[in-house]
């Protein structure tokens, strides 16, 4: 076995006991707090929590080259058969108006996940954590756009301007952009 890459969630990372009102930046040191997970029933954020950290243990009990990408809330294109399959009640959205308010809601293309899979598992450069997503929700417009794409129901009219604000993102994947963009450059192939 060459290398596991394990799919985790952005939930195991933003999570912290302050909630997602972070003060510093969640990036791949961070984990989130079982504790604060059970107390406010978090249950997507606790599994992916408990079994990232169990897959940790293992891949290191029996030496498994293992890395993990942690991704934001997967979005796909709508197509012929291919709903988005979400709506406001999935699971990782439990917590949504906290982790907009702390700068960590974020999500990803499937077509960047699964670039980011490949190159996490081709490159030799690949360790530890990556966390993967193509949009960290911080804009009002993005918000009312992610509830739209989630909930049939017609959007209610916004609130005036004066009462929208940018919330400042707190939320990095630097380390997989280093990775990707190596990967795209060298030897092992190039990302379309």
């Amino acid at each position: 076995m060459k290398r596991v890459v394990f799919t985790s969630s952005v939930t195991a990372v933003v999570w912290s006991g302050a909630g997602a009102h972070r003060e510093e930046v969640a990036d791949e040191r961070s984990w989130s707090d079982l504790a604060f997970c059970r107390k406010f029933k978090l249950w997507h954020a606790l599994a992916k929590t408990l079994s990232e950290k169990t897959a940790w243990a293992l891949a290191m009990d029996r030496g498994v080259d293992m890395v993990a990408i942690n991704a934001g809330m997967l979005l796909a294109a709508p197509g012929p058969g291919l709903g988005l399959g979400l709506t406001a009640a999935h699971p990782y959205l439990k917590g949504a108006p906290d982790m907009y308010d702390g700068g960590v809601l974020a999500t990803v293309d499937v077509g960047f996940l699964a670039d980011a899979h490949v190159a996490a598992y081709e490159s030799p450069t690949a360790y530890a954590r990556y966390l993967c997503f193509s949009n960290a929700v911080c804009r009002p417009e993005d918000a009312v756009k992610l509830a739209q794409m989630l909930s049939p129901a017609p959007p209610r009219s916004s609130p005036p301007s004066d009462e929208l604000k940018v919330i400042p993102q707190r939320i990095q994947g630097k380390k997989l952009n280093k990775l990707m963009l190596e990967f795209a450059s060298g030897v092992y192939g190039e990302l379309d």
